[in-house]
C-alpha cells in the first residue's frame, strides 16, 4: 500500500545542481561521473584523468572526476585504503587544475567537510554513512553540491529523510545514487523503480553502474564484482530516466587497489558512453 501511494505521487519537478561548470539533472544532458576507486598515486591518477578529459571532448560530454582520498569501509583491515586527507585532496586539486574537469570524493566524518570543500566540487557521503546527521548536516552547510548515496539497507522512499536533512542546512544542492540493495549472501540486487521514485522528491537521481554490480565481501577479504553486467545495467538506468551516470573505471581494472572486479576498463568507456547518449536521447523522444 504505502508503495503503491509513492507511485501514484505527483512528480514533483526536480532541481538541476550545477557542479563546477557542469549542469547536473532537471532538463540538462546526461552527465557522467568517472574515476579509478581509490588514488593510486600522483602519475597513476593524473594520467587517468587526462584520458578522461580527452574522451569528455571528443564526446562533447560532461564528466565529473571521481576517486577517493580515503576508502574507510574497506572490507579487510589489510586492504589499501588511499593517500588520506591532505594528500589526496592535493592530487585532486591537480586534476582540477590541469583538465578543468570538476571532481568528487568522498567523506566520512563531519570534521573532514570543511576542509574537504576548500578543493572539491561534489562532497559525496558513502552508502554505509547515508543516515549520519551529522555528517550530512556539516557537508550540507559547506554550501557545495553534495551526493548522498543510498544505503543499500534502505527502500527508496526511506530516501525522503535523508534529503530533508541535506535541505534543512539551507543547501538546495543535493543529489542522490542509486547503487542497489543488498539481501545479504554477498549479492545487491537493482530495482529501476527507485530512480523514478526518488526523483519524486526533486531530487536528481545519479546511477552508479559499477557498485550495482559489486558482491559484497564476495571474495572473502575483498568484495567481487560481475563487470559484464556493468553494461545492460547501465542501458536499464538511462532507459528509467536517471539523470547522471557514475562509473569506477581504470587502466587496468584487474590490477585496481580497490574494487577491481567491478571496474570497468577506461578502453571500455567511451562506446558505453556512446550507447548511453542514444538511448538517453530516445527516452526524451530526440530520435
Amino acid at each position: 500500500m504505502k508503495q503503491r501511494k509513492i507511485s501514484e505521487k505527483k512528480t514533483a519537478v526536480r532541481r538541476g545542481v550545477r557542479v563546477g561548470n557542469i549542469p547536473v539533472g532537471g532538463a540538462n544532458p546526461l552527465a557522467f561521473i568517472a574515476g579509478p576507486c581509490v588514488i593510486e598515486g600522483e602519475k597513476l591518477t593524473l594520467k587517468i584523468a587526462e584520458k578522461l578529459k580527452n574522451i569528455s571532448d571528443n564526446l562533447g560530454i560532461p564528466i565529473i572526476f571521481k576517486s577517493s582520498y580515503d576508502k574507510a569501509n574497506r572490507t579487510s583491515v589489510t586492504s589499501y585504503r588511499g593517500p588520506g586527507l591532505k594528500e589526496g585532496l592535493k592530487i585532486l586539486k591537480q586534476v582540477k587544475e590541469i583538465t578543468g574537469m570538476p571532481v568528487l570524493s568522498d567523506i566520512h566524518s563531519a570534521g573532514e567537510a570543511e576542509y574537504a570543500a576548500e578543493v572539491l566540487d561534489v562532497l559525496q557521503i558513502p552508502a554505509f554513512l547515508c543516515r549520519q546527521t551529522d555528517l550530512i548536516i556539516a557537508a550540507g552547510k559547506t554550501g557545495k553540491p553534495v551526493n548522498i548515496k543510498k544505503g543499500q539497507f534502505l527502500a527508496p522512499w526511506d530516501v525522503r529523510h535523508i534529503i530533508n536533512k541535506a535541505l534543512s542546512t539551507g543547501n538546495k544542492n543535493i543529489l542522490i545514487t542509486e547503487r542497489g540493495v543488498s539481501f545479504g549472501y554477498n549479492n545487491l540486487v537493482v530495482d529501476m523503480r527507485a530512480i523514478p521514485i526518488m526523483q519524486g522528491f526533486g531530487i536528481s537521481v545519479i546511477y552508479d553502474a559499477t557498485h550495482s554490480v559489486q558482491l559484497p565481501g564476495g571474495m572473502g577479504e575483498s568484495s567481487g564484482g560481475q563487470r559484464e553486467f556493468i553494461a545492460p545495467l547501465a542501458r536499464a538506468a538511462v532507459s528509467a530516466g536517471c539523470d547522471a551516470v557514475f562509473m569506477e573505471v581504470h587502466e587496468r581494472p584487474e590490477k585496481a587497489l580497490c574494487d577491481a572486479p567491478n571496474t570497468l576498463s577506461i578502453n571500455a568507456m567511451q562506446s558505453l558512453i556512446q550507447e548511453l547518449i542514444e538511448i538517453r536521447k530516445i527516452v526524451r523522444g530526440k530520435r
